[in-house]
């Protein structure tokens, strides 16, 4: 699964932060965790200790709703054991606090198809067992694999341990410790260990005698502790239990992380919807009717109008979306029907009596009857359509084809907007599909005065971690069909530049096809036509396997002289037995770069092949990962050389053009745009109001520091004749040879020195801090000279419009050159 950006930015920071602890924690064990924080630029460092009183190392990772926390849990395990511990094998207590996401985390890790578990198969070579706190474990499978445990959170609540299996002594985990009998070897294991639970005292015949539990095992061992919705976990019993543990390290995930939380990471909600992962604007609609049916109608209506939205994009695209409606009623009991609350089974006789629903598309989710329990709900044989609950989808609870929620609880009940308005936002497949009405998301409700309900929904976004973007909501108030109030306002150019509307043209890449023209497409046009039989897959032999993992492994467990030899020797052959080099394991993790399976298993074949040649098979597995991962970077490249060298024959034999005009595939720069009613709007220095922006309005919020200073200095500029913010995602984009589209920053023209209320020439610039140097940058800089290459050769003129003596350029420009650069530009 290939990752976002900031789930990128992510994993750098974590690894940043572990190289660190690892430096730190020999030249200064008392304070590493401290030091570590502080070398990787973060301040309010809260030292925590373990039940040992040893110094812990405890970080958050603030992800909001959508972010996808659980697969940077994976990879962060993977970061853990390789930087800090220097080993892929070990034990992981994984925590979470609810059974829903309980069920849904244990479904994914033990599927060895799902991306989840192929991360950690991948870290621990092909050995990670996944187990539940009833399952048992020795002391082998804990050296020889990666073991994950889940466990909820009540269950290791030490308010009444006495009570639970976790902290009973159990006859599965007597290896761990010394016989009833060996009076030393309780006493030893308690002094290394004096937060163990025993039996007796003293005094005893035996003494005191350690507990062979589940809990004392854990303690024994030091877990690595990942734990899920990490908020969940912060009453003083809870934060004890779960430092009684004896960590060795904790992470923490959440979109809410409590005060004093050691936040290594945190992502905005922006950075999310910047990378297609959730479903915004987010729609109110607010009906003025007493009946709670009308709400309902309004939703069934605008279900079914996304549902042939849904159809449409899966007959050009073969992608399959079925709209879910979520319906919060007031009550789901059994007995309680009848009231004069609005009831699950009310809500569902309306559906299929008047709206002509059929039964088995409607399902009702609560602690009673639970009609979705372990069904794919994206699997395309579901029927699902509606979901009723009471609040059993508040948390963890995750459906990317929920787009409705219909509220028709009382507006004086607790169970409000804000507790499910996370569960409709997460986009499916973490793709925009480019139609509006099905990249966005809808609630109906009635009755809540519009300022209660915003305020609703602005709380219910902070809890999911999406605070910043609490502007991308509107509210319609009365019937569907009228909109009485709206919180975005419609923006046009200054008069000055009214003249230009719907006549800024910018220059695009498109394919001749069937008479006509169309964008090109990076899959269909590029990665179609490479000819994978020339990637030379022979530099693979430059690459040196590292036979130091074996000799790690063989020293993780201090013990005597003799048991370690025994250890040494039966993890030898449980290894050679258990372990096999994979080639469908290798074509599964290469898949996204060769579309083709069967070519992706021919190279990863060979691949194979030409490391046996060098090693014996034992390093090869050993090595399995790091094979994989060279696989990969170096099927990027070749990738990436040779669609490049497609994208260039294309222009050759006149196949790809770069054309201006819109009929032939250009981009027009809009006349209009919206912008949320009240947003800041972006001001000089000097707080005077902005003067050479194309539009009267340009919101503060969008742009970040870097953009913000340039943005200024451009309106400053005399021979600048207006300035346009282009937004990423929405705007004017290059599409190159590499799949991700270029989308830059700024659309800028200068003034023409014969006609000083016209322009001469249009400049297309992105920036780019000094951190982002990078493959990525010199990439956009090829494109981009590429673009003025090709602008060179074009005569504008043949458009017969008012380009005739236009020129465009494109520019990447630098943190530490950007004043300079506009200077030369203007001539300044």
């Amino acid at each position: 699964m290939e990752l976002k950006k900031y789930q990128k930015k992510t994993l750098e920071q974590v690894k940043r932060y572990l190289d660190s602890l690892a430096k730190f924690k020999v030249s200064n064990p008392k304070y590493f965790t401290l030091e570590a924080w502080e070398e990787s630029g973060l301040i309010s460092y809260n030292r925590k200790q373990n039940g040992l009183g040893e110094e812990l190392p405890n970080f958050y990772l603030k992800i909001p709703t959508g972010g996808g926390k659980t697969i940077l849990a994976c990879h962060t395990i993977d970061l853990i054991n390789r930087i800090y511990f220097k080993k892929q094998t070990g034990i992981v207590l994984w925590i979470v606090p609810t059974t829903q996401i309980y069920r849904q985390t244990l479904a994914s890790l033990k599927n060895r198809e799902h991306p989840y578990r192929q991360i950690l198969d991948i870290s621990s070579a092909g050995r990670t067992v996944i187990l539940e706190k009833m399952d048992r474990f020795t002391k082998l499978d804990v050296e020889e694999n990666l073991v994950v445990m889940l466990l909820m959170l009540q269950s290791g609540s030490r308010q009444n341990k006495e009570v639970l299996k976790v902290f009973k002594d159990s006859g599965g985990f007597g290896e761990f410790f010394p016989l009833e009998d060996d009076i030393e070897g309780n006493s030893k294991l308690l002094k290394e260990f004096p937060n163990l639970d025993y039996f007796g005292d003293k005094d005893s015949f035996y003494g005191r005698v350690v507990k062979t539990s589940l809990g004392n095992t854990l303690k024994i061992l030091k877990p690595i502790i990942i734990i899920d919705e990490g908020h969940k976990a912060y009453s003083e019993i809870a934060q004890k239990t779960i430092r009684g543990f004896n960590p060795s390290i904790i992470v923490e995930l959440s979109a809410t992380p409590p005060q004093n939380s050691n936040i290594l990471v945190n992502i905005s909600g922006k950075e999310l919807n910047q990378e297609d992962m959730i479903k915004l604007d987010l729609h109110i609609t607010n009906k003025a009717s007493l009946d709670w049916k009308d709400v309902m109608l309004a939703a069934v209506e605008k279900r079914n109008f996304l549902e042939q939205k849904a159809k449409e994009y899966e007959a050009n695209t073969g992608e399959y979306i079925r709209p879910i409606c979520l319906i919060q009623a007031e009550r789901t009991g059994k007995e309680q029907r009848g009231s004069t609350y609005i009831h699950a089974e009310d809500v569902k006789e309306y559906l299929i009596k008047q709206c002509g629903i059929p039964e088995e598309e409607i399902a009702i989710k609560s602690s009673e009857k639970d009609d979705i329990e372990g069904i794919d709900l994206l699997n395309k044989d579901c029927s699902i359509c509606y979901i009723i609950t009471k609040q059993a989808l508040q948390e963890g609870w995750d459906c990317a084809f929920a787009y409705l929620l219909a509220i028709l609880t009382n507006p004086s009940s607790q169970l409000s907007i804000t507790q499910l308005v996370g569960r409709i936002l997460r986009q499916p497949k973490a793709r925009k599909t480019k139609i509006k009405e099905l990249d966005e998301s809808y609630v109906f409700c009635f009755r809540p005065k519009a300022t209660e309900l915003l305020e609703g929904v602005k709380r219910g976004f902070e809890e999911e971690g999406l605070g910043d973007l609490a502007g991308r909501i509107s509210v319609d108030e009365g019937d569907a069909e009228s909109v009485a109030a709206t919180t975005k306002r419609t923006v046009g150019y200054r008069e000055r530049f009214k003249k230009f509307e719907g006549k800024i043209y910018l220059p695009k890449f498109v394919i001749q096809e069937m008479g006509g023209w169309r964008d090109v497409s990076y899959e269909m046009d590029i990665l179609s036509r490479i000819d994978w039989n020339e990637v030379n897959l022979t530099a693979l032999k430059n690459t040196s396997l590292s036979e130091l993992r074996t000799q790690e492994q063989e020293i993780i467990v201090e013990l005597s002289e003799n048991t370690k030899e025994l250890i040494k020797a039966k993890g030898r052959v449980t290894k050679e037995e258990r372990l096999e080099l994979n080639k469908v394991f290798v074509t599964r993790q290469i898949l996204d770069i060769v579309p083709n399976s069967w070519i992706a298993y021919e190279i990863g074949k060979k691949a194979i092949g030409i490391f046996l040649e060098r090693y014996d098979k034992k390093t090869v597995t050993n090595n399995f990962a790091s094979i994989i991962e060279e696989l990969r970077k170096y099927l990027e490249k070749e990738r990436d050389r040779l669609s490049e060298q497609i994208f260039r024959e294309l222009i050759e034999q006149k196949v790809l053009w770069f054309f201006l005009l819109s009929d032939r595939g250009g981009y027009k720069l809009p006349s209009k745009t919206e912008i949320k009613t009240g947003a800041k709007s972006l001001v000089r220095d000097d707080n005077t109001p902005l003067q050479l922006s194309l539009f009267d309005s340009v919101p503060e919020e969008e742009f970040n520091d870097l953009e913000k200073s340039v943005a200024i200095y451009l309106d400053k500029q005399e021979k600048l004749l207006w300035w346009y913010r282009n937004l990423s995602r929405q705007d004017y984009y290059v599409q190159g040879w590499k799949k991700h589209r270029i989308y830059p920053d700024f659309i800028l023209a200068d003034t023409d020195d014969k006609k000083q209320d016209d322009y001469n020439k249009v400049y297309v610039v992105e920036t780019k801090g000094l951190h982002l140097k990078n493959e990525d940058t010199d990439y956009k800089k090829n494109v981009f000279d590429f673009c003025n290459k090709l602008g060179q050769q074009k005569d504008w003129r043949e458009l017969n419009l008012d380009f005739a003596q236009k020129k465009f350029e494109f520019q990447v420009i630098f943190e530490d050159e950007w004043e300079a650069r506009i200077n030369k530009i203007f001539g300044v």
